[in-house]
């Protein structure tokens, strides 16, 4: 089948937005349906690219698209189908884009279904091969049956190559490389090994079609050996694991629905135990602790991003029972039952939207139902001491790492450090003043040599009376007094939090008749 072919197909109404003629005629290789802003990994050379360009934003959205078109040009794309359910069309970035790079590019009308093109291409593929090449009815029966009995992968997987004369070595692995399900003979994978071999191209991967799964939580097919199977057999298998994927998914999505309830008597004041104990057992969460209280974030309010990756998070750890939801406010969290560590792998959790910077925070383990609001809010500090220390990239933040009073302010908000530095500062945070910056130089460098004027001259290069002078001039228009402890401790967290801020509390009004410039 050639591209010409796919965009030409009246029944999947196709628009095409931008081609060359010497594009039309390649032939296609398979199917690959994806929303990460880097694609790369997952593509193979030949490819129809299928994406509902989650990923793009207005927000710096021409280069959101140049990377995305980028990534498919590196990786030999065919053609990207682009869907235009989530925008209502398909930005202009995106057109112009694969224009720059030589990528054939045509819309999918909102009320067609990607599986839709999926059955197209395969069906158009393979369709010549014999019968053979593809599941016996007599399994392809069994299949289905396992299927509507709500049986899962494993069962499933160990089921689609039973009726082969030799044995058949098989994954089904997320892109974070948890293997959901594995064949007898298939030997245990560590996790970033399984995420190597997705990514690495080796072997056989065919992506399971699940409308309802985030990408951090997707399923791929994957054989070690390529030729075990014929392609068509391995896209029936992975059509009929989508089918089992969504099945899960809406059941995970009544759950998400209890946790939120549950998330919601956390964040509230005074919930009655007798309600939080309810909760819990709407949860499937036992009664006993212990339970540990983990929050996530990937900067958008959309739904499905942070908890998928929270859970895949949490069962990429191997625990126990567990409740995945949104807060009131829209925070991802979980309660897990049990000690759970999920910051070996976080990293891998991150990986799978390289561009999506994914923040965590962890509380402190909770001994029993009443210490979960406690541990909630702790989990919630964390995570903004996550968003505070590094923006633009994956972190996990644990409640017990903050162990200074630089790490404790990183969970106040910006917004709130910047008023306090502000406050307590007063005129000095005036960057337009030249006098300013010295001054809070000589304070910074006062506190951080304990009150030594001789160091403090020494380090600055400044006579002992000039840092005096200027220690005076800092008492004068902050109101404190440097010889008092509580009075540093005051002053060094307004350090802290102006450099955290950015310095935007410069910005500040002057005070009337104590300008610094003047006092000079």
């Amino acid at each position: 089948m050639h591209v010409e072919h796919l965009l030409k197909d009246e029944t999947l109404g196709l628009r095409p937005l931008w081609a060359e003629h010497a594009l039309l005629g390649r032939q296609i290789g398979g199917v690959t349906v994806t929303d990460l802003e880097d694609p790369t990994r997952f593509v193979r050379p030949g490819e129809v690219v299928l994406s509902g360009l989650v990923w793009w934003t207005p927000e710096g959205g021409r280069d959101k698209a140049d990377r995305f078109v980028a990534g498919l040009r590196h990786a030999d794309a065919a053609v990207l189908l682009a869907g235009e359910e989530t925008h209502g069309a398909v930005p202009d970035d995106l057109i112009e884009a694969c224009a720059r790079y030589g990528i054939p590019l045509a819309a999918v009308p909102a009320h067609v279904m990607f599986r839709a093109v999926t059955d197209t291409v395969y069906l158009q593929q393979w369709g010549e091969l014999s019968h053979h090449h593809a599941l016996p009815q007599i399994a392809r029966t069994r299949l289905s049956r396992l299927v509507a009995q709500d049986a899962g992968p494993d069962a499933i997987l160990a089921a689609a190559f039973a009726h082969l004369d030799r044995a058949v070595v098989a994954y089904v692995l997320t892109p974070a490389g948890r293997t959901v399900a594995a064949t007898e003979g298939g030997g245990t994978l560590s996790a970033a090994e399984a995420a190597g071999l997705l990514a690495d191209g080796t072997g056989a991967t065919v992506p399971v079609d699940a409308d309802a799964a985030s990408t951090y939580e997707r399923w791929y097919l994957y054989l070690p050996d390529p030729g075990a199977a014929p392609p068509r057999m391995l896209h029936e298998v992975a059509a009929i694991l989508g089918r089992c994927q969504e099945t899960w998914s809406r059941r995970r999505a009544a759950d998400h629905r209890a946790a939120g309830e549950l998330g919601a008597l956390l964040a509230a004041p005074g919930t009655e135990p007798t309600s939080l104990a309810a909760a819990l057992r709407g949860c499937g969460l036992p009664a006993d602790g212990p339970y540990r209280v983990i929050t996530a974030d990937t900067g958008t309010r959309r739904v499905g991003p942070a908890e998928g990756a929270l859970a895949e998070a949490v069962a990429h750890a191997g625990a126990g029972p567990s409740a995945v939801g949104r807060l009131p406010d829209g925070t991802a969290f979980a309660v897990v039952h049990g000690a759970v560590d999920v910051s070996e792998v976080w990293p891998l959790i991150a990986a799978c939207e390289p561009s999506v910077p994914l923040h965590g925070g962890n509380g402190r383990p909770a001994a029993e139902p009443r210490e979960l609001a406690g541990a909630l809010a702790e989990a919630r500090y964390a995570l903004t001491s996550a968003r505070n220390t590094a923006p633009d990239a994956s972190i996990l933040s644990d409640i017990t790492s903050l162990s200074s009073l630089d790490a404790l302010l990183t969970g106040v908000p910006s917004e709130v450090r910047t008023v306090y530095s502000r406050t307590v500062l007063g005129p000095l945070t005036d960057a337009v003043s030249p006098s300013a910056a010295p001054l809070l130089e000589t304070l910074r460098t006062f506190l951080a040599c304990d009150g030594s004027w001789a160091r403090t001259a020494e380090t600055l290069h400044l006579h002992v009376n000039t840092v005096h002078y200027r220690i005076q001039r800092v008492e004068h228009f902050t109101g404190r007094d440097l010889s008092r402890l509580a009075d540093r401790l005051d002053l060094w967290a307004a350090l802290l939090c102006h450099a955290e801020s950015g310095g935007r509390a410069a910005t500040g009004t002057r005070r009337a008749g104590s300008s610094i410039s003047r006092a000079w």
